[in-house]
């Protein structure tokens, strides 16, 4: 039964109070009679330690998720005689969800075989919009304040977060999960396409959730709860289930060991890719910084498609969309480094433009709220701190442990 409930755990539900209380003395004991899984065992003890020191903090960012209670807004609007189709409030989920919501308004968009289609906004949502309209025949022009580089989208986490805060279970309509389903297993089978092209924009890699139970509850601050939707479930078909891994198996010393494998977006290059796509297909983007619908009416469009995340709150007057804040430190990269860790809620994604440290301390609820994008450079402090406990000599058993210590052989952590 342990190994059934471990197996439908994705890197959310890793993330959620449940690991943190009942499920890691569940896991303790539980997984004890069960039967661990061998494959891969020598290379999970052949694992390369992250430097996880707060010198090597290169960056910190921070983003504010545009999360609607009811879910994404994708739905067509008469703007006098421009048809704006809605493509925003995906919460945590927008680089996940991308081409299945893109391809949703696209859909509404194209009903009347439009020749020039406008995108408000130049995040993942906009350049997604963008390539599937031209793919669909149409020549786009992206109007935009910032492109990519500078929006909140390339300030996310990077891993495939499908329903990372994606709606309220209470408010969702009841047909919001098949809707919601349509559009991740879409995103996920074209994010696939990705993987393998120039630059690596997207890949597969190893993720390990380690539980202390020693030290679960001193740190762990308790956030408010909420009921945001649940939907991993529905498309468990489409990764391996969570394995947990023997002692034997395992670098890491700690009460128990389990591993998936999630997809990850290396957001710096996935970027680059995608705003060559639309380029090359003859796409233009213009500086705009729009103040109100009467000025989007004004360019003349017949059709456009609305993709401006949580600025839709003021451009559209929807004062449904709650900010999320969100906040990642980016150590030095690690090219070594090909695996992913949860641990003590913290949390490390090995990207290639540096490895990605978020701390969940709040819980699910953290952030929420909170529009301000104010840096809280302790708040990475201390994740980067709990990673380094985690690779500490007398709690790293794996290969590549020299490396990771000074001359004296004393794990180096300074403060900043």
């Amino acid at each position: 039964m342990q190994r059934e409930r471990l197996g439908r755990l994705g890197r959310r539900g890793l993330l959620q109070g449940a690991l943190v209380s009942g499920l890691a003395s569940g896991l303790a004991g539980g997984l004890a009679g069960c039967a661990t899984a061998p494959r891969r065992g020598a290379e999970a003890a052949n694992l390369v330690p992250i430097d996880a020191r707060v010198d090597r903090i290169a960056d910190v960012s921070v983003c504010v998720r545009p999360f609607r209670p009811a879910g994404p807004r994708v739905e067509p609007e008469s703007l006098g005689d421009t048809l704006v189709v809605h493509n925003y409030g995906h919460g945590g989920s927008g680089w996940s969800l991308s081409w299945g919501s893109s391809t949703r308004a696209v859909r509404l968009a194209m009903q009347g075989s439009p020749r020039d289609v406008a995108v408000i906004g130049c995040g993942v949502l906009g350049l997604t919009s963008a390539i599937l309209a031209q793919r669909a025949g149409a020549r786009v022009t992206i109007y935009a304040r910032e492109q990519l580089p500078l929006t909140t989208s390339f300030r996310a986490t990077g891993e495939w977060t499908p329903d990372s805060r994606i709606a309220l279970a209470h408010v969702a309509a009841p047909d919001f999960a098949d809707v919601w389903e349509d559009m991740a297993r879409t995103a996920f089978a074209t994010h696939r396409g990705y993987i393998g092209k120039p630059g690596t924009p997207v890949e597969m890699v190893d993720q390990y959730a380690v539980s202390d139970e020693s030290s679960f509850g001193s740190r762990i601050l308790n956030g408010p709860s909420i009921d945001f939707a649940s939907y991993g479930r529905r498309i468990a078909d489409l990764m391996p289930p969570w394995q947990p891994v023997s002692p034997d198996a395992s670098p890491f010393e700690a009460t128990s060991v389990s591993r998936g494998e999630i997809m990850m977006f290396n957001i710096t290059e996935y970027t680059q890719t995608l705003m060559s796509q639309f380029h090359q297909a003859g796409g233009q983007i213009q500086r705009a910084d729009f103040q109100s619908p009467a000025e989007i009416a004004a360019l003349g469009k017949k059709v456009v498609i609305n993709c401006t995340g949580y600025g839709a709150r003021a451009l559209w007057q929807d004062d449904t969309l709650v900010p999320v804040r969100g906040q990642i430190a980016h150590l030095i990269p690690q090219p070594n480094v090909h695996y992913g860790v949860v641990y003590q809620r913290v949390l490390a994604v090995p990207r290639r433009d540096g490895i990605v440290v978020q701390s969940f301390e709040g819980g699910e609820a953290q952030g929420y709220g909170i529009a301000a994008e104010t840096i809280d450079r302790d708040e990475s402090v201390r994740a980067v701190m709990i990673l380094a406990e985690l690779f500490a000599p007398g709690r790293w058993r794996g290969s590549g442990l020299q490396a990771f210590l000074t001359p004296t052989g004393r794990h180096s952590m300074r403060h900043a």
